[in-house]
């Protein structure tokens, strides 16, 4: 019975480990860790402070709210996240389509406070989402957005992100809303006079700074440099009285559990906008946690990571938090720090808290310039400009479609811009499938196998015969095009006898797809043209069969390789091989 008891315990300390893989790492823990986590949680405390009020503002937040959600994210991803060095906290990426699902909901109510309780139900919802798509292993959605849009919404983001902190970083505010408003609203700003010469000069200042000092001087922690130049700048110039505008003393303490309010008018806007802040931070995060993994020799596990995420943005939501995604630069900074464990992000999350109990007024003296300053760079460092111009010369098409994702969320916004990038992504796969690659194969003497005659336009042919490949599954969008391709083929001039289907890349064939086959068979007859299937995989020939074609494409229509169906025609025929009229293959599509 003890055994029995003993057992069951264990059994039921690795399931809590495998929930929560913070207590398989504490299991695990080793003593000469810790100094090195320690002093890594100072370090990172640096960054998330400043950053964590600067990206609140971004979403439109009082800025102590971004503390409160570092803290909440940290512990809460300690205890649940599979990764032992990825950083959680507010994002830049995230700021945006948080103030554009929340703001105009919080303007319609009219309590600014409203707000909060606003994003905290948003995070909730994100928290929820990323749970449930966990427990059902939904983490391939993050493959809705390909590398060329997410590079397109991403440009789009840090430029709509620049333009709106434009303001700020000059001493001024504006009502525009959106990329398109907030342009010529800022510049009609700046020739009103509205522009604060000293807020300027803190601005300005501090994003020369941080950029001189992340490219000259990496090992410098170039944005609390910023800060506390900025702090001491309010004291020697003083720029309370030169209308800078300051942070001001924080609130004492930490806010206690609470659950949101909500409207019922309230929760569609914010699940669409969860849906979409869901998606964006759940790619960041795989994005994220296989660049490090492969550098400290993790696994990468997409379920539990979206489970921790989950987590961490349940437990910003309970206290007054907005949602959260991992970050790539504080992740970076707490490696180089010497970050071993979670344990640096709870040392971070416990000296914030420290802050806010012992030392509230810390910050008063920040100037609110400083701060933009901060969103500023994050938001140049989004911007991938290397990426795009490669697309540019890699390909054409795909430069487009980042192009597409851009001016998505350039002029319609950042949440539509999402469902642009994902509608693009999803596209650009349903146009490859549609017009898929296509051509003629021939054989190419010294060269085993069949080849493209576009590649080896002098490969030889047998007379009387065509290999045609169709690089994509049958189905009901690209049947057509497939069967005109194939009597175009088969109208050549002197018309085959045999046109042999190289199948191999057809994975499958739809109901759709079988009837345009069966009626093309039925076509190619009455030419007295013999349609062939070469390497066609078992399942889709046991579909075909499955669809009642066994009459029409009896055994005899199969080949188990493309050699074999050419013996054959080679022993029916007596052809031989030529390099002279042979059939020439359509345009090619998507394989251009």
């Amino acid at each position: 019975m003890a055994h029995d008891g003993d057992g069951r315990a264990g059994r039921i300390m690795a399931r809590a480990r495998d929930v929560a893989p913070g207590l398989r790492t504490l299991s695990a823990y080793r003593r000469r860790w810790l100094v090195k986590d320690v002093v890594a949680g100072v370090v990172l405390t640096t960054l998330l402070v400043p950053q964590g009020m600067a990206y609140a503002e971004l979403a439109g937040l009082p800025a102590i709210h971004g503390l409160y959600t570092s803290v909440l994210c940290l512990l809460a991803y300690a205890v649940f996240g599979p990764s032992r060095v990825l950083v959680l906290g507010p994002d830049s990426s995230l700021g945006p389509m948080i103030a554009a699902t929340v703001l105009p909901l919080a303007a319609a109510g009219g309590d600014s406070g409203r707000a909060v309780a606003l994003a905290s139900a948003l995070a909730l919802m994100v928290g929820a989402v990323m749970v449930l798509a966990s427990v059902a292993k939904l983490g391939f959605i993050a493959d809705l957005i390909s590398k060329p849009t997410m590079i397109g919404y991403m440009n789009g983001l840090a430029l709509t992100i620049l333009i709106g902190q434009l303001p700020k970083l000059c001493g001024f505010s504006t009502d525009a809303d959106g990329l398109i408003e907030e342009i010529p609203a800022f510049v009609r700003g700046l020739a009103d006079g509205k522009a604060v010469p000293a807020a300027v000069a803190v601005g300005a200042g501090g994003v020369l700074l941080i950029l001189v000092l992340q490219r000259w001087l990496p090992k410098v922690p170039a944005v609390l440099v910023m800060v506390l130049l900025a702090i001491a700048s309010t004291s020697l110039f003083d720029l309370g009285e030169r209308d800078v505008g300051l942070v001001g003393t924080l609130p004492t303490g930490f806010p206690p559990l609470s659950v949101p309010h909500l409207e019922m008018d309230d929760i569609a806007p914010l699940c669409a906008g969860a849906a979409g802040i869901a998606l964006v931070s759940l790619a960041d995060t795989i994005s994220n946690a296989s660049a490090f993994a492969a550098r400290t020799g993790q696994e990468i596990q997409g379920n539990k990571e979206m489970t921790a995420i989950g987590a961490a943005n349940l437990a910003a939501g309970l206290f007054q938090g907005f949602p959260v995604s991992t970050s790539g630069s504080r992740t970076a900074v707490a490696e180089r720090a010497g970050a071993r464990t979670q344990l640096t992000g709870v040392v971070g999350a416990l000296l914030i808290v420290l802050m806010l109990v012992l030392l509230p007024g810390l910050f008063r003296n920040l100037p609110q310039p400083a701060l933009a300053a901060v969103v500023v760079t994050a938001s140049l460092s989004l911007a991938d400009l290397t990426g795009t111009a490669r697309l540019w010369r890699r390909r054409k098409t795909e430069f487009l479609v980042s192009g597409a994702a851009f001016l998505g969320v350039a002029l319609l916004g950042v949440l539509p811009g999402i469902a642009v990038a994902v509608g693009l992504s999803i596209l650009n796969v349903f146009r490859r499938a549609w017009w898929p690659y296509n051509t003629v194969l021939g054989r190419v003497p010294g060269l085993e196998g069949y080849h493209d005659v576009r590649s080896y336009p002098d490969a030889e042919h047998l007379p009387g015969l065509v290999i045609h490949r169709f690089d994509a599954p049958l189905f009901f969008a690209n049947a057509t095009a497939f069967r005109d391709e194939v009597l175009r083929l088969a109208g050549g001039d002197p018309p085959p006898r045999w046109v042999v289907v190289a199948a191999e890349p057809v994975t499958d064939v739809d109901t759709t797809a079988a009837d345009v086959l069966e009626a093309l068979d039925a076509a190619l007859a009455e030419r007295g043209v013999r349609l062939v299937f070469a390497e066609l995989k078992d399942p889709v020939r046991r579909t075909l069969l499955r669809y009642g074609l066994a009459r029409t494409f009896g055994p005899d229509r199969f080949a188990p390789t493309v050699e074999a169906a050419v013996a054959a025609y080679a022993q029916e025929s007596g052809a031989r091989w030529t390099t002279g009229g042979r059939h020439r293959p359509g345009t090619a599509k998507a394989g251009e």
